[in-house]
């Protein structure tokens, strides 16, 4: 492994400084040497000995080397808790429906709220009217796994009595006495 990182560095240099068809030579005599990969070669002679910049709060980080790990950007917030909060509160109000018929009906629900005296700020406003029916069941995903039930029912199929279990069909159903009923039994505990 120490010849190999060796190896890397020495070529590292020369691969990056030179053409495309000089390049494939390199790799190619790369590769048979360490026995790597040729995609991995590839990233190996890239990142070998390449200088990294990196801003870390006002500081300029200059990293050299080979396993530098850069994080990866994070989008900005767009709808912060205010927003989410606004939308739990007309989801709730309108019986949990999913985001797809939520989304459509959303500027007049809100333009009703405002009638009936429910004031909702305006930068809250047009980020509501603007959210994707995606992006409503991905900030509701959180209330809705709330109000899932904890536990199904216990009631499992038992291969014992399913075949002494007579089953009807719907042609079998003839039934002309009055007081007929059938019941399943399913536990709610």
């Amino acid at each position: 492994m120490k010849i190999r990182k060796a190896i890397s560095k020495t070529i590292a240099e020369r691969y990056r400084n030179s053409s495309k068809k000089e390049k494939t030579k390199i790799l190619d005599e790369f590769t048979k040497i360490t026995g790597y990969n040729r995609s991995y070669a590839i990233y190996l002679l890239n990142r070998i000995g390449k200088k990294v910049v990196l801003w870390d709060k006002r500081k300029r980080l200059v990293f050299v080397g080979e396993n530098i790990r850069v994080k990866k950007r994070k989008r900005p917030i767009i709808y912060d808790d205010k927003v989410v909060n606004w939308l739990k509160n007309i989801w709730v109000l309108l019986d949990y429906p999913c985001g797809k018929r939520l989304s459509p009906y959303m500027e007049e629900i809100i333009n009703r709220l405002d009638k009936n005296g429910m004031k909702i700020e305006e930068d809250i406003k047009e980020k509501l009217k603007g959210m994707s029916a995606a992006t409503i069941d991905r900030k509701l995903r959180y209330y809705k796994k709330q109000l899932e039930l904890k536990r199904r029912s216990k009631t499992k199929p038992g291969s014992l009595l399913k075949s002494q279990i007579q089953v009807r069909t719907f042609s079998d159903w003839d039934e002309k006495m009055p007081g007929f009923i059938e019941v399943d039994l399913v536990d709610h505990k």
